[in-house]
């Protein structure tokens, strides 16, 4: 069998490959060092898109206290165990009389019954309903024996112990029965399914607790360089404030992730080797530290402590991405311009971490379809990620494409992706728009 050495692609390291591969084949790597010196080429997003879907498991489950579980994915079906109503109970509040004592009445000849009792939810009259008597009764409370239907205290009313009957009630009128709402042995909620609070409420109503959901991943979050400032400083000197761990806890907690830790690290190689090395997250985001200078050592020290799979993207902004793996987690590497920061994120890290928790990969953005109002200038061979304002229902992108400009997201309604194969979009081309804000505002 031939083997041959092949270069490392997008700023990998090489790897030996044997051209027929069988259950004994295995692969070296030879770290190779990009910083100072450029990517040679640059994955295309979709084969990323493509690596991360099929590498990506949705985790175990867990037991979640049902006051906790709104929001949560279902991790198996719901079947219910009894019947919703379990009883027969009153749809209004009136009495519960026996329906065919009822006929003849009118608002001109009415019909007494005696009162015997009253039944309120939580407090059931422990009799029976004969013929010519009535129990007062509220919406939701148990049905007497002996009852079969509930007139509406609208047609009647109370005199001398008696109720006085001015309309017709039908046998099983204004009654709710055992299993209307849910029989037992229905399936209730599939498994998969992002309880919604009226979820939760269902599951309340059949008893249901713990509820079995998908565990949320757990995810650490690297900040690395000497520049940055913790959040909540002041600015100084050529100092920055770090403000993509703001950014990105919030689009965590967003996709369900659990955050287990936010480090700042200086340039120092070795606090961040073994930052990196450390377990007990799914995902691991590290800002900074991830394109070719001098001081980018996180692409090397992942291909060291694990595999470096993809580093260098052809897109725009984010270009330096990179996506690794140490271990059972994977290593998101995002740079640290904000903009940057956030699309590398939306296109890589979010999917995988919304798949873990057992959640749709898809964004989750609300979207229209507008015409632009001026050209969209792109690069055949590179996805872009564009900023645009709506104004008079039109798509207007903003001129700034710097990556560093965070101010650039604030004053955008959403975002344009233009795929690789197109140079660009005309004026008045209908393109789709992801929104930021996920509610319309007010």
């Amino acid at each position: 069998m031939r083997v041959k050495v092949r270069a490392g692609r997008y700023g990998l390291p090489a790897r030996t490959i044997l051209e027929k591969p069988t259950s004994s084949t295995t692969y070296t790597r030879v770290s190779r060092d990009v910083r100072m010196r450029g990517f040679a080429e640059r994955a295309d997003v979709e084969e990323v898109e493509r690596f991360l879907a099929a590498h990506t498991r949705c985790l175990a489950a867990e037991p979640v206290d049902l006051l906790a579980c709104a929001g949560r994915v279902l991790a198996q079906e719901v079947r219910a165990a009894t019947n919703v109503p379990a009883f027969p109970r009153s749809a209004m509040d009136g009495y519960a009389v026996r329906g065919e004592d009822t006929f003849g009445s009118s608002p001109y000849d009415s019909i007494s019954l005696r009162l015997v009792g009253e039944s309120l939810p939580g407090r059931h009259f422990s009799g029976t309903v004969g013929s010519g008597e009535a129990v007062r009764i509220m919406t939701g409370a148990p049905l007497p024996e002996g009852a079969n239907a509930v007139l509406m205290a609208e047609v009647a009313s109370e005199r001398a112990g008696c109720v006085e009957v001015r309309e017709p009630v039908a046998p099983q009128k204004n009654v709710g029965f055992p299993g209307e709402d849910i029989r037992a042995g229905d399936l209730v909620l599939g498994a998969g399914r992002r309880l919604r609070p009226q979820d939760a409420a269902v599951l309340a109503s059949l008893g249901v607790t713990p509820v079995l959901c998908v565990r949320r991943p757990r995810v650490r979050i690297i900040l690395t360089g000497d520049e940055l400032l913790p959040p909540g400083s002041r600015p100084e000197g050529f100092c920055i404030v770090d403000s993509n761990s703001v950014m990105l806890r919030a689009l965590v907690s967003r996709d369900g992730g659990e955050l287990c830790s936010v480090e700042h690290l200086p340039d120092r190689e070795e606090r961040i080797r073994a930052a990196l090395a450390q377990p007990g997250a799914e995902v691991l985001l590290v800002s900074g530290g991830s394109s070719v200078g001098k001081e980018d050592f996180v692409p090397r020290l992942v291909a060291e402590l694990g595999s470096l799979d993809f580093h260098g993207v052809a897109m725009r902004p984010s270009s330096p991405s990179g996506v690794g793996r140490i271990g059972d987690t994977f290593v998101f590497l995002l740079p640290g311009n904000p903009v940057s920061c956030l699309c590398a994120y939306e296109f890589f890290a979010g999917p995988t971490l919304r798949g873990l928790g057992g959640r749709s990969r898809a964004w989750p953005h609300r979207r229209v379809k507008l015409p632009l109002a001026r050209k969209l200038s792109s690069e055949v061979g590179r996805v872009d990620y564009v900023r645009v304002a709506l104004e008079a229902d039109r798509v207007v992108p903003l001129a700034t494409a710097g990556a560093a400009i965070l101010s650039s997201t604030v004053r955008a309604a959403g975002v344009v992706v233009v795929p690789r194969e197109r140079e660009g979009m005309p004026e008045g081309e209908t393109v789709e728009v992801l929104l930021y804000d996920e509610e319309v505002p007010a």
